[in-house]
């Protein structure tokens, strides 16, 4: 360095000190930058909207705190408008033209497996907000939202054992969600006992609006003399058109009782819930817990979006569950470098909204509860079952040939998202080697 620099930076330092400000100070103008990749158009904007807006509302809330490390977040928001490829763009475009430390984003699956080889290849860290499939252990990625074993097995579980179903309706939306959740329900099924003809598998694009053959076809499947139930993984605004349908067609909770795992207290604030009544949703989390953490939550969502009728859910807790992570481990760490957040981050432990603790785990997923709600007449669930503690998410099935025998563990020295514990080897670095070994 030579005395010119030397000279610059010290009378620098008097200027500061003369308005009574350090150093230090500098660092407040360089913002900590939040991506939000969130589609606030297209078929998914129903759900996705709300996440952006519980993004915007957590960076308020820790700007008025003081920020992170003395510096304020700044939100960059993009809109890849329900088209799967754009996602992939815009994360480039987050990471590489803006420069953002994390990402919160994404809602279908199809979404983020167009994300993922980016945010590996650029070295970003994103967190994923909504049930998935599982399958996948990206050590730039964290699942804040439920694995199968957190959701979708639980909820046959209870039909199966409380509701006494034997009958199974499988209906989805085309993409890999639905299916790999599927495939894993179905195994599970006949690894019950379940036979062949007595579960009925269909699936419809994304955006489907004419269900009554469908339905039909599931009222005359459920008409055959034994308890029958659909466990629905239908996606985005395709969700309002089939529970009409539902209540045109009459079918009543009682009879082909629904459990759904992508409807929440958002999708039915925009139908007649009246016909709805009895119907099922399992996640980990409902707007009528009864916390106080959940109702200081719900009073800040009314007050951020001016509207009292305004309703929470269960993605908009995975955000504000795994943002508190992410504070947590870059006040832990002492920056927002990716490569030590995402080794400081295991471990951490952060209060959910239903009255206990999420831990990070090293397969860079989270516990959490298990939640069964019954669909009430004013578009609110009331929990009917849940797990006695929480789930920690699996990322691989144990019900599936090419999935059973896999860990993930993100820690040294494995450092693997698909350990084959009987092999004694790793994978691959990511789901995609493992996954074509089956």
């Amino acid at each position: 360095m030579n005395n010119s620099t030397l000279s610059s930076r010290w009378l620098a330092a008097a200027a500061l000190a003369s308005l009574g400000l350090s150093a230090p100070a500098l660092a407040q103008e360089d913002p900590i930058k939040v991506g939000i990749l969130h589609s606030l158009s297209g078929t998914m904007a129903i759900s996705e909207s709300t996440l952006k807006d519980t993004m915007l509302m957590l960076i308020e809330q820790q700007n008025k705190q003081g920020g992170l490390l003395g510096r304020q977040l700044e939100p960059v928001v993009v809109d890849p408008a329900s088209d799967w490829p754009l996602f992939a763009e815009k994360a480039r475009e987050l990471l590489s033209q803006e420069k953002v430390d994390v990402i919160f984003g994404n809602w279908t699956s199809v979404s983020r497996k167009s994300v993922l080889p980016v945010v590996e290849e650029l070295n970003g860290l994103l967190f994923y907000p909504v049930q998935y499939e599982g399958e996948e252990s990206s050590e730039n990625v964290f699942y804040t939202g439920a694995a199968p074993n957190q959701q979708a097995v639980p909820a046959v579980d209870y039909l199966m054992n409380e509701v006494g179903v034997e009958r199974w309706v499988l209906a989805g939306t085309d993409y890999v969600y639905p299916r790999t959740t599927n495939k894993i329900l179905e195994a599970y099924l006949k690894g019950h006992g379940v036979a062949d003809e007595d579960i009925m598998i269909n699936y419809t694009p994304f955006g489907h609006s004419d269900w009554q053959n469908i339905v039909a076809e599931i009222k005359r499947f459920g008409s055959e003399g034994k308890k029958t139930a659909v466990v629905s993984t239908i996606n985005g605004d395709a969700n309002v058109p089939f529970y009409r349908e539902l209540g045109n067609q009459g079918i009543d909770a009682a009879d082909i009782p629904v459990v759904a795992f992508s409807v929440g207290e958002q999708e039915l604030s925009g139908i007649d819930t009246a016909p709805l009544v009895g119907h099922l949703a399992a996640w980990n989390y409902f707007m009528s817990v009864d916390t106080d953490a959940n109702y200081d939550f719900i009073d800040s969502w009314i007050e951020f979006t001016g509207d009292e009728e305004a309703v929470t859910n269960d993605p908009m807790e995975a955000h504000y569950i795994g943002f508190n992570m992410w504070a947590e481990a870059v006040r832990k760490a002492g920056t927002t470098d990716v490569d030590v957040v995402k080794e400081a981050i295991i471990g951490v432990s952060v209060p959910n909204l239903s009255g206990g603790y999420a831990a990070m785990m090293p397969n860079h997923h989270i516990s959490k509860p298990v939640l069964i709600g019954e669909i009430q007449d004013n578009g609110q669930f009331a929990v009917v079952w849940e797990t006695p503690s929480t789930v920690a998410g699996d990322a691989w099935s144990d019900y599936l040939d090419g999935s059973r025998d896999l860990i993930s563990d993100w820690r040294k020295p494995l450092e693997c998202g698909n350990y084959n514990v009987k092999e004694g080897r790793c994978m691959g670095s990511d789901a995609s080697e493992a996954l074509a070994q089956e």
